[in-house]
């Protein structure tokens, strides 16, 4: 771990006793809710590996992702706006205040350079066109599309504080974060604008999984309700989310990246739908896609079905750009872009 910080920190100390007394700890791992498995019992690595290996064209665009270029220094101050950068990469503002979330802008989701590279024209944006302040880094989770080495060490001392799942700090503190900038929150804990909610993932950077926790969020503040999905598959969580804190202005919730030899840890997009209705989400935002290759479908696959769930459904969806701003109550991106 010396040798390959990328891999981050394994948490020990007064930070592992804490995770140790957490009802969702037990037998050295956190739990999810209800009994999930991360990959079918008749699936193995290897035969994963295989299938990736071999994987359709499709997977990947023939053409370079189209984007809008935005300056980040002058979203509106009177308004809440969220910018897309692929994948589950974004920035919102509410009002005055920056939440980046999840940034990931080093060219790949793995700790190697030559696997899970992103997809040409989606590499626009990176720490450099971020606002010179940001007041907060969201992290829901430690797996590489989500928390990437790279882009913590490069944004350093321009965040004011990080907020993350419980444990997940370890990694941070390995990579320079001073201790006191970092708020960690187990399921249901509340910190500021931000409530740690249930997802139903796994973590891991490594070969060990549920060292540290993986969680949804949801956002309370100046009049604005909203919720970031994280990682998750589908489950009861979304109507106990819902009934508890909802309705939302808007859900961002992941659509890409399912397969059939991991069904409970991904949502198809069918299922992003319906968890945006059991949120009472007045407006879906979906992401986890046009970035990377993580998943066998065609690249383009999680858009065209969500889209046509939510028409089915009666569900407000927008489809932004990557860099198109998203501003509530005012603009809705709903162009097809990607046909």
């Amino acid at each position: 771990m010396i040798l390959f910080p990328v891999f981050g920190q394994t948490p020990a100390g007064d930070r592992l006793r804490r995770m140790q007394g957490s009802p969702n700890y037990k037998d050295g791992a956190f739990r999810n809710m209800f009994p999930t498995e991360v990959t079918l019992k008749d699936v193995t690595f290897w035969k994963m590996l295989r299938e990736y290996r071999h994987r359709p064209a499709n997977t990947a665009p023939d053409k370079p992702v189209p984007s809008v270029r935005t300056d980040l220094r002058r979203l509106p101050d009177d308004k809440v706006s969220i910018v897309w950068f692929g994948h589950s990469s974004y920035l919102v503002k509410i009002h005055t205040t920056h939440i980046l979330v999840d940034p990931v802008f080093s060219g790949n989701a793995s700790p190697f350079s030559f696997f899970a590279k992103a997809f040409p024209g989606t590499g626009g944006y990176g720490v450099g066109d971020m606002p010179d302040r940001i007041e907060k880094v969201l992290l829901t989770h430690d797996h590489y599309d989500h928390l990437d080495y790279k882009t913590i060490r490069q944004l350093g001392g321009r965040v004011q504080r990080f907020y993350t799942s419980l444990g997940v700090g370890a990694h941070l503190e390995k990579w320079g974060i001073p201790a006191d900038r970092i708020t960690e929150l187990d399921w249901w804990e509340n910190s500021d604008i931000f409530t740690a909610t249930p997802a139903r993932h796994f973590s891991g950077r490594s070969f060990k999984r549920g060292g540290t926790l993986w969680s949804s969020f949801v956002v309370k503040t100046a009049g604005t309700s909203l919720f970031l999905g994280g990682d998750s598959g589908y489950g009861e969580h979304f109507k106990m989310i819902g009934e508890r804190y909802g309705p939302f202005d808007i859900a961002v919730l992941e659509c890409g990246q399912y397969g059939k030899h991991w069904p409970y840890i991904h949502m198809m997009p069918e299922q992003t739908v319906a968890a945006a209705q059991d949120l009472g989400a007045r407006n879906l935002l979906p992401v986890h896609w046009a970035k990377f290759t993580l998943a066998l479908h065609p690249w383009d696959e999680p858009i065209r079905r969500v889209t046509a769930a939510a028409e089915r459904a009666g569900q407000r969806i927008t489809t932004p750009r990557i860099g198109e701003p998203v501003v509530l109550d005012e603009q809705y991106p709903s162009d097809h872009w990607w046909e």
